[in-house]
């Protein structure tokens, strides 16, 4: 048999172990995803392998996950109905940067005051921060779709998902331009880099205005799906086809052009009409987001786990803690609801895969001329990817119930109330 069938069959066999696991992880009282991630990195290459190198690092696998990671995109982008948004936008927009730019000053200061004692160069410092700063949307936004979370935050934290995809890349890149052009020769002009930070944005927005178009126009639902299926799939052809032949690297972000594809589209029909096709689309959405789950968690060593230093809790705790207080800054100061306040920067700790992408562009700069900083980046970021994941998930799923939008929280608030409004 050949390999990448042998592959195919393993990798499908793990998606259907990472069903179960989820629904015996729910059954616990705790988020599915949970058991999805540690079912990747139980069969990842590092334990049993099911999902090994030559899966992961396959063109076909590679590019079916980036279809798979447009389609989580795109969940979230047709939850951004402006007509909706409009009233919260500024809020949105400040609390986004306001946790983004406190967690990079917190994390930044913390390794610079520690690096300058160790004698490391303080510029890492700066790395840690861009880094840090980058939030995964597809944990919290899982916990969102399986426990059908709803009211304050979860309506502030899907929007937030697109901006902070763009204000961690933008900020990382920024960092790492300024960095190589005074440690390497591999300069990166600032312009590339805002052009390269929103460019998935530029092919989500052009393709979901196509779309739209085209929706419009559309007599059955059929046509509908069928139209909505070839143009996100038209999408992620032309990203990868960017990745591959002109920009030779994993560099454009999917999941963002998932999210302009659809948010652009969404904006363009009438809610009867998006609320058919989503419904169609909802059970596809949910395998997408196992999916890329299980593409997170396989490449973690759990290893790396009793290995972790002082650096790794260092950065996680600073990162909590830069999170959790720019996102009650923001959201204080714009006077959201007092649950916001309180409980959003428990959603927005969930880290690995971005971190993990970003901390391989960053070691494939400083390889060369700080070989030294490299290692440092590369192990303590490794090892708080392992262990920040498994909490994280858990703190996002407390504060989503804290916050009292879980489903079953909110039926018993309506009861107590019917209870007292009875006795009155």
């Amino acid at each position: 048999m050949d390999m990448w069938a042998l592959d195919a069959g393993k990798w499908l066999l793990v998606i259907g172990i990472a069903f179960f696991v989820g629904k015996l992880v729910a059954k616990l009282k705790l988020p599915a995803i949970l058991g999805w991630l540690i079912t990747g990195m139980v069969m990842g290459p590092h334990a049993l392998g099911w999902m090994g190198d030559s899966l992961l690092q396959a063109q076909w696998y590679q590019t079916i996950e980036n279809v798979l990671e447009c389609t989580v995109g795109w969940m979230i982008g047709t939850e951004l109905i402006w007509r909706k948004m409009k009233k919260a936008g500024k809020q949105i927009v400040v609390t986004t940067i306001t946790e983004s730019l406190g967690t990079f000053f917190v994390v930044s200061l913390v390794f610079g005051i520690l690096f300058w004692l160790a004698k490391v160069p303080v510029y890492l410092a700066f790395i840690f921060g861009g880094i840090a700063l980058a939030t995964a949307p597809a944990p919290s936004l899982s916990i969102v779709n399986e426990m059908k979370t709803s009211g304050p935050v979860t309506k502030t934290l899907i929007p937030m998902a697109v901006l902070d995809d763009l204000v961690g890349a933008f900020v990382f890149f920024t960092v790492i331009a300024f960095v190589t052009a005074n440690i390497s020769t591999q300069s990166i002009p600032i312009g590339w880099i805002l052009f390269l930070v929103f460019l998935p944005v530029l092919i989500g927005a052009i393709t979901g205005w196509l779309t739209g178009l085209c929706l419009r126009k559309a007599r059955t639902p059929r046509a509908s799906l069928c139209i909505l299926i070839a143009m996100l799939l038209f999408s992620a052809g032309i990203g990868y086809g960017l990745n591959h032949f002109v920009l030779h690297a994993s560099i454009l972000n999917f999941m963002l052009i998932g999210m302009a594809f659809s948010t652009v589209f969404a904006n363009m029909i009438e809610e009867e009409q998006l609320a058919r096709l989503m419904r169609v689309m909802n059970p596809v959405i949910g395998v997408s987001l196992i999916i890329c789950i299980l593409n997170l968690g396989a490449p973690l060593d759990y290893h790396l786990i009793f290995g972790a230093g002082i650096y790794t809790a260092v950065y996680i705790v600073s990162r909590a803690v830069g999170k959790y207080f720019g996102a009650y800054a923001g959201a204080r100061a714009t006077h959201a609801p007092r649950t916001v306040q309180k409980y959003l920067g428990f959603t927005l700790l969930p880290h690995s895969g971005v971190s993990l992408v970003f901390t391989g562009i960053a070691v494939s700069f400083l390889t060369g001329p700080a070989p030294q900083c490299a290692a440092i980046l590369q192990g303590t970021i490794a090892a708080a990817a392992v262990i920040n994941e498994i909490i994280a998930v858990f703190m996002a799923k407390k504060g989503f119930e804290w916050a009292g939008e879980l489903p079953e929280m909110k039926e018993g608030q309506r009861i107590e109330t019917g209870g007292e409004n009875s006795t009155q």
